[in-house]
């Protein structure tokens, strides 16, 4: 093997064992988001119903954060998978959002117990949006070194993939100053990130045909 190919297939490896990191650590906060589901034992009668309605804000909760975090793992290796080899700026950049992904069980409790309060919905929504910003600026940095020609069909997809990610930056952005007016309508914007996804996908598709 000449010394070329051999920091080539360093600089891989490099690459695949930050993958695997994200994955252990995006497993571990999906983990995580089910350790409040839990209900009393023993109980009977009124009390176990009462008790499992009670359980219903956490069951939507975890399951809210279990979506996001998969898109965000989604996201993170779609991100990674073109690199071969990634930077110093790109691996710390990467451990900083993996870092703010692992924190999102803390605020899914706080969203479960306290969603009528402004400071919940802008911790949570200011955790998606900061996860968000570092997957964007990561695309934006690395676009040369994932795709040479800024006209191949992949470098298009990314494109699209790099301006999905800003709406939804954008839409969890906004949604932290709307909590402080009314936390219902702050958590309701969040649904503006399905319809802005498949908009800039159907547009990029356009595009080019």
């Amino acid at each position: 093997m000449t010394d070329a190919s051999a920091a080539e297939a360093t600089s891989r490896a490099d690459t695949e064992r930050l993958v695997t990191l994200s994955d252990g650590i995006y497993a571990i906060a999906m983990t995580l988001l089910v350790l409040d589901l839990r209900i009393p034992p023993h109980l009977t009668g009124p009390a176990f119903q009462e008790a499992l309605r009670s359980s219903w804000p956490n069951l939507g909760a975890a399951a809210l954060s279990f979506a996001v975090l998969a898109g965000f793992w989604r996201d993170q290796r779609r991100i990674l998978a073109p690199l071969p080899t990634v930077s110093p700026l790109v691996t710390r950049l990467t451990l900083l959002g993996l870092g703010l992904a692992a924190v999102l069980p803390y605020p899914t409790t706080l969203l479960a117990e306290y969603a009528s309060h402004a400071q919940t919905i802008a911790l949570y929504a200011g955790t998606i949006a900061a996860v968000e910003a570092v997957h964007v600026t990561v695309l934006l940095l690395t676009r040369r070194q994932a795709h040479a020609s800024s006209e191949a069909p992949a470098s298009a997809a990314r494109r699209a993939f790099t301006a999905q990610l800003v709406s939804s930056m954008i839409v969890f952005a906004v949604s932290i100053a709307v909590a402080f007016y009314d936390t219902d309508v702050a958590m309701l914007t969040w649904i503006a990130v399905v319809p802005a996804h498949h908009l800039i996908a159907h547009r990029s598709r356009t595009g080019r045909r």
